[in-house]
């Protein structure tokens, strides 16, 4: 998935996301799971201090947890690293 195209779809419509693709948007962004319990999983990235925690709600995530890793991408300067690879 492309970094950029993943950005643009999460900041679009950030309440009408699935879990499913937050979680593949965060790793495209070089998180990786650490772990999680029952509907729950937590996201983290060497460099970034923030640690992720989306919720599966009904198959959906919650719009705020789709803000705060769109928080995250901008305030580190994520996309930015896809230009330079």
């Amino acid at each position: 998935m492309d970094r950029r195209r993943a950005y643009e779809s999460l900041k679009r419509n950030p309440k009408n996301v699935r879990f499913d693709d937050l979680c593949r948007a965060a790793e495209t962004f070089g998180f990786f799971l650490r772990g999680g319990k029952g509907s729950h999983r937590v996201y983290v990235r060497q460099g970034v201090t923030e640690i992720l925690n989306f919720q599966n709600v009904g198959g959906k995530a919650k719009p705020y947890q789709v803000r705060q890793l769109l928080k995250v991408i901008e305030s580190c300067n994520l996309l930015e690293d896809d230009d330079a690879a």
